[in-house]
């Protein structure tokens, strides 16, 4: 048996298993409340396991590994940052979303401001987030099914379009749950026996692993130490910077503290997150640095380019190597689990989209609130499917493209429009309605100017200076912010702020 074939049939066993949960899920979507929310009664520790699961995606398990195995030890500030920022979730938004909403963070945002004009553009920037998010995750399924399932990339993105549109239209944040706790589940599992087996080629030393990428020829010294990839210190500060803080502001990840019944279990659910997410980060310079020693970079780039070879080839080698059954078989382990981590991810923010469209925009703009539970329900997967539907399009659209660019965009996006919102809405008494347009309109004319304009699109001749622009689109999205809410006084809005802050401490309202 193959490798494609090994990897499909673990595939689809996979996959038969998480469509059984998402029949199980749908009974139990009866309420608004159960589709958004899972009926609020996930428990902390599984939420955290979710929430990690959206983070310890392709990119972490593919991406950072083959960072990595071409780079050094640099591209470890992605595990660092992502792992740090759950520090900033915990502190900032963990247990006051939790005590101010109901379902998305637009519900915080609008108990201060006039729904009626904030509640649309904030939907907006919602879908708009979570669609460019989506469309990089897409093609790099597509891609994945290319290199290791025989298939056309167009296949593989079809393919995991559709199983999101039928885990998220069925069995909403209760499926969604579940799938990414399987998922994190089996990538803690495959994570833990990979390193594993790896420093068994190493006596289990850690040091001896150093030793041996010190003294390759092809490698050396300068793969232990940093800016081997990063080599202009601003570049490493803004990607610090806005990963640290983008993580706050995604809009699927701040939907996760509404599922469940208390603010100490939102509090909680952030310390499993980070727990999940150390036990993982700390084990992916083993994958890339093993990768470079084990498996060599002139290999992992003859069968990707990219690197994200580079754990699947570490898996066969360390397993008996890639002409073996053990090692054919973990390596379609590698490969499934990683598929099925791409269709968890985009699962969440499709959920995240659909929601923003058909509870913000739809039952509370359009509807003005006059709709009954299964409506709103009904709504919400009519909207999954279209949601699901477009993301398809523009992934089948843009799949022979250079698509990295979206994934900064919408970190780009996350944390210079939603952020300030966000905070300033729970802990400044002088927002206003206007101010908050005007930082959500002009902070994405400046996120969406400084990726394209950039060098990840126009290289050499990029007019804004930095492929991470967080360190200066951040800034400059408060500052917008600001201002037009120093212009723009609302009696109104200072009024509710006392409100909010009494709501944040007791959950009063909320529902």
């Amino acid at each position: 048996m193959n490798n494609q074939v090994l990897s499909i049939t673990v595939f689809l066993v996979l996959i038969a298993i998480t469509l059984v949960i998402t029949a199980i899920s749908s009974r139990r979507v009866k309420t608004d409340t159960d589709y958004y929310a899972a009926g609020r009664q996930i428990k902390p520790w599984q939420n955290g396991l979710a929430i990690a699961g959206e983070f310890m995606a392709a990119a972490a398990f593919l991406g950072i590994s083959g960072l990595i195995a071409f780079y050094g030890i640099d591209a470890q500030i992605y595990s660092i940052c992502w792992f740090v920022s759950f520090f900033v979730v915990l502190i900032l938004v963990a247990e006051i979303i939790r005590n101010t909403g109901r379902f998305t963070f637009a519900d915080i945002v609008a108990y201060r401001l006039k729904s009626a004009k904030i509640r649309p553009i904030i939907a907006v920037s919602v879908i708009l987030v979570s669609i460019v998010y989506l469309i990089p995750q897409m093609v790099a399924a597509g891609s994945l099914s290319k290199l290791l399932f025989g298939i056309p990339s167009s296949w593989g993105i079809l393919i995991v379009g559709a199983l999101m549109i039928i885990y998220i239209s069925l069995g909403g944040m209760v499926a969604a749950t579940w799938i990414q706790s399987i998922k994190a589940v089996l990538l803690l599992g495959c994570g833990i026996a990979l390193a594993g087996l790896t420093l068994s080629f190493f006596h289990f030393d850690v040091n001896e692993l150093f030793t041996a990428v010190a003294d390759a020829p092809d490698l050396g010294r300068e793969w232990l130490e940093p800016g081997g990839w990063l080599t202009n210190p601003l570049e490493r500060y803004s990607l610090g910077f806005g990963l640290l803080f983008g993580t706050a502001a995604m809009p699927h990840v701040i939907m996760r503290f509404y599922t469940v019944a208390t603010k100490k279990a939102a509090r909680s659910s952030a310390l499993w997150t980070m727990t999940f997410m150390g036990v993982f980060h700390v084990l992916t310079f083993i994958f890339g640095l093993g990768a470079a020693v084990l498996v060599g970079s002139e290999v992992i780039a003859a069968i990707d380019a990219g690197g994200n070879a580079a754990t699947p080839l570490l898996a066969a080698t360390v397993a008996g190597g890639a002409d073996t059954f053990s090692g054919a078989l973990f390596m379609a382990f590698v490969v499934a689990v990683a598929f099925i981590t791409i269709i968890a991810a985009v699962s969440g923010l499709c959920i995240a989209a659909s929601s923003a469209f058909s509870y913000d925009f739809w039952f509370n703009f359009i509807k003005k609130g006059k709709q009954t539970a299964a409506e709103q329900v009904r709504t919400a997967r009519i909207s999954a499917v279209a949601i699901g539907l477009i993301a398809v399009l523009c992934a089948l659209g843009l799949q022979s493209s250079n698509v990295a660019y979206l994934s900064g965009l919408a970190f780009a996006l996350a944390s210079t429009v939603n952020l300030p919102t966000i905070v300033f809405a729970l802990f400044w008494k002088g927002f206003t309605t206007k101010g908050a347009l005007i930082g959500i309109i002009g902070g994405t004319l400046i996120a969406i100017f400084s990726v394209v304009a950039g060098p990840q699109v126009l290289g050499e001749d990029a007019i804004f200076p930095l492929q991470n622009p967080g360190l200066i689109t951040i800034p400059l999205g408060f500052l917008l912010t600001w201002v037009g809410s120093l212009l723009t006084r609302e009696k109104e809005s200072g009024e509710k702020y006392h409100e909010l802050s009494v709501r944040s401490q007791s959950g009063l309202g909320s529902e």
